[in-house]
């Protein structure tokens, strides 16, 4: 049976006070638009290379001296993808610096080819133990507009010591699927044995899926699961009074060094689900096979952001609704509400921990709503990194949380911009849900309705809530009696497996003598072939 999980994020935002959960929040750097160090002959008043309007931050990467930052081409007018500022750069919306340089930028030429070391637009990028910072290139141009696929999905790898490609890793064809959006991606260095010697693991969000990548063999295969798709129901996304639809698959994704967990969420829906990374590196599912996903819990909202504390493996999160970044600990169900602002947390895409700042969360929150309504106001902050500091396991306030007072500056902090948190009185609260975290029932005034006798609800005839919760899978079409309208009817009170299928497309091109069962593989290519 499934444990409970953060209850349900805005009980925790309207409870009683005692005192203040973090220190602060930290702005590290923030941008009304995003400006670059252009070359002197660039083309910037030509706004199908550079329009400020269209360009957001989605994914981060701290080191010791610079942030590195993603910026996809989700409408036209996107100079470069990825950028770096240093840390020590003082002062608002500090000059973005193209990286490796700008002739990795294919925006405005056509005089390139997918085969040459370039970037179309990149969502995520992640720093390894090694000082190298993986760049997964999802090839899509405008994807928000005419979703034009410019080049095949890639990563290059980057030494930072030197800012030079030290690895191209292709994608073979065989993994892709007709709109594939490689968005995300988590790096797994529990068992390697050297830097080239890791597993990636990659959310395909518009053909739903996870991209599993053996670097060590070099070997690559997919799998998926229906908690992969969006749910319908979910699709409509709410902050403040701006309201947009996108139906996003898997997106949101983290790893659990410690418990070797891969949690992962699709942005329309408000489930957090999780599979093992035994389950990722077994290889493709045999015919029949269902993958080995868990329902953790549900949000109060839809997200994307997650990362898992250092020092309890606590799921880190935030949803949409709230503007908050919020925190449960699957051990011992404790809920903690870790930021809230209004502002400063609108749409947070990406959340992340640096080995240079143990104990320290960064997170990238943008208007991305007012981007994709097209009601951005460029006279205000739409691009934030926050830093946040984590309390250390043992003094987290489960159920609490101070409402931040407006941001003080101090020029003396590095990081210009930060929210002291105060206290705010609250009024006691109904009992919508209970929580074995939770000692006595409390109440207070809310905008929200919550679901009763926990998250889960076994009586909802819905897929997403009945994921591993000791019913069985449904039953295949031809063993299905006639009478059964829905196998969703069958799962409660279920004791015996049912029989399933699962019909496997393999593309011929997997039998070309290339292949390993369904694993695929191509040669690999040094940079100096490129």
């Amino acid at each position: 049976m499934i444990r409970i999980l953060v209850g349900v994020v805005c009980v925790v935002l309207w409870s009683p006070v005692s005192q203040a959960l973090t220190p602060g929040l930290q702005v590290a750097k923030q941008w009304k638009l995003l400006r670059y160090n252009f070359e002197p002959q660039a083309p910037v008043s030509d706004p199908n290379f550079y329009n400020p309007q269209n360009v957001l931050i989605t994914g981060l990467a701290v080191t010791d001296d610079r942030i590195f930052v993603a910026t996809p081409k989700l409408f036209s007018g996107v100079p470069s993808t990825v950028s770096w500022v240093s840390k020590a750069q003082f002062g608002d919306s500090p000059t973005l610096n193209a990286f490796p340089d700008w002739t990795f930028s294919n925006t405005g030429r056509s005089d390139f080819n997918c085969s040459d070391l370039i970037l179309t637009s990149v969502y995520r990028l992640r720093v390894d133990s090694c000082n190298r910072i993986w760049l997964l290139d999802a090839g899509i141009s405008r994807s928000l507009e005419d979703y034009e696929i410019t080049c095949p999905p890639k990563i290059l790898v980057v030494d930072l010591a030197t800012d030079r490609v030290v690895r191209r890793i292709d994608f073979p064809p065989e993994v892709l699927r007709g709109e594939s959006l490689f968005t995300n991606m988590v790096i797994d260095e529990t068992t390697a044995k050297g830097c080239d010697d890791v597993f990636v693991y990659i959310t395909d969000t518009v053909e739903p899926g996870i991209i599993v990548y053996d670097s060590g063999k070099d070997v690559t295969w997919r799998v998926s699961h229906p908690a992969m798709y969006p749910d319908p129901d979910f699709a409509q996304s709410e902050i403040h009074e701006h309201r947009f639809v996108l139906m996003d698959g898997v997106v949101g994704l983290t790893f659990d060094e410690r418990t070797g967990v891969v949690y992962f969420q699709p942005l329309a829906t408000d489930r957090v689900f999780s599979v093992h990374k035994n389950v990722l590196r077994a290889g493709p599912l045999p015919d029949g096979k269902m993958l080995d996903v868990k329902l953790v819990g549900k949000k109060s909202s839809q997200g994307i952001g997650l990362a898992v504390s250092p020092f309890d493996s606590s799921l880190i999160f935030s949803p949409l609704s709230e503007t908050a970044i919020a925190s449960w600990n699957p051990t011992t169900n404790q809920q903690s509400v870790l930021a809230f602002d209004r502002d400063q947390l609108q749409f947070v895409a990406d959340i992340t921990t640096t080995k240079s700042e143990p104990g320290v969360i960064y997170a990238i929150a943008s208007k991305f709503h007012r981007f994709f309504l097209k009601n951005l106001n460029p006279n205000e902050f739409n691009n934030r990194i926050v830093r946040l500091e984590l309390p250390a396991g043992n003094s987290l306030l489960g159920h609490r949380v101070a409402l931040p007072a407006p941001p003080t500056h101090n020029s003396l902090l590095n990081y210009g911009v930060f929210n002291t948190h105060g206290q705010a009185s609250t009024n006691a609260l109904q009992t919508y849900f209970t929580s074995p975290a939770l000692t006595t029932p409390f109440t207070t005034k809310s905008p929200f309705k919550f679901e009763t006798g926990g998250i889960v609800n076994y009586a909802a005839r819905n897929p997403f809530t009945a994921l591993n919760q000791g019913e069985a899978f449904p039953p295949s079409k031809a063993t299905r009696d006639n009478y059964q309208r829905s196998y969703l009817d069958t799962l409660v009170g279920t004791t015996s497996p049912a029989a399933t299928t699962r019909v496997v497309s393999v593309p011929p091109t997997a039998f070309s003598g290339r292949h390993s069962g369904y694993y695929y593989q191509r040669s690999t290519r040094s940079v100096d072939q490129q």
